[in-house]
């Protein structure tokens, strides 16, 4: 017997997604069916996540199938286990976030992922700001940090900045 696993769904979602804006669609709205939407919502997702995977994968071939798996592993277990299927009411705003190029303990961008991650794992972002943009994936480049562990950890410390810049450090 196969499993239907949820993983597998996903995968399904953001391969048809990647298809769907190379063949020229536009518009998180437009690419999912109300099924799809449904399974989105109950692994903690929002249309606008998968799109901008699928844009910034065709656009600039990342986030690959995989890292995208694992940063929204990372949210489904959020979701289910700390907030319980519920989502967070207030949304983050892009004019609260740190500026891109403040620093904390000498690590570029740091304080500006931080509030993101937090965000991400707690349903919070507006559809205008995306975990793992290009900026975000230039700092973990720069850092030797996988999106998905920095998500896990923002989560294991809640979202302790000194802790986070010790994490950061240790992976040079």
């Amino acid at each position: 017997m196969e499993l239907n696993h949820w993983t597998h769904q996903f995968r399904t979602i953001y391969d048809q997604a990647v298809a769907q804006y190379q063949s020229g669609q536009r518009g998180a709205d437009t690419f999912f069916n109300p099924d799809q939407f449904s399974f989105l919502a109950s692994i903690g997702l929002r249309p606008i996540h998968v799109y901008d995977y699928a844009e910034d994968f065709v656009g600039r071939g990342e986030p690959d199938s995989d890292t995208a798996l694992l940063m929204v592993a990372a949210r489904r277990d959020y979701f289910l286990h700390e907030l319980h299927g519920q989502w967070s009411a207030t949304p983050i705003r892009e004019v609260d976030l740190p500026s891109k190029d403040e620093a904390y303990a000498d690590i570029e961008w740091l304080p500006r992922i931080i509030p993101k991650a937090k965000a991400f794992l707690e349903g919070a972002l507006p559809p205008e700001i995306m975990y793992c943009c290009g900026g975000d994936r230039k700092f973990f480049k720069a850092n030797n940090v996988h999106p998905a562990d920095f998500l896990r950890v923002t989560w294991s410390v809640k979202a302790d900045r000194d802790k986070l810049a010790d994490y950061v450090k240790s992976k040079h």
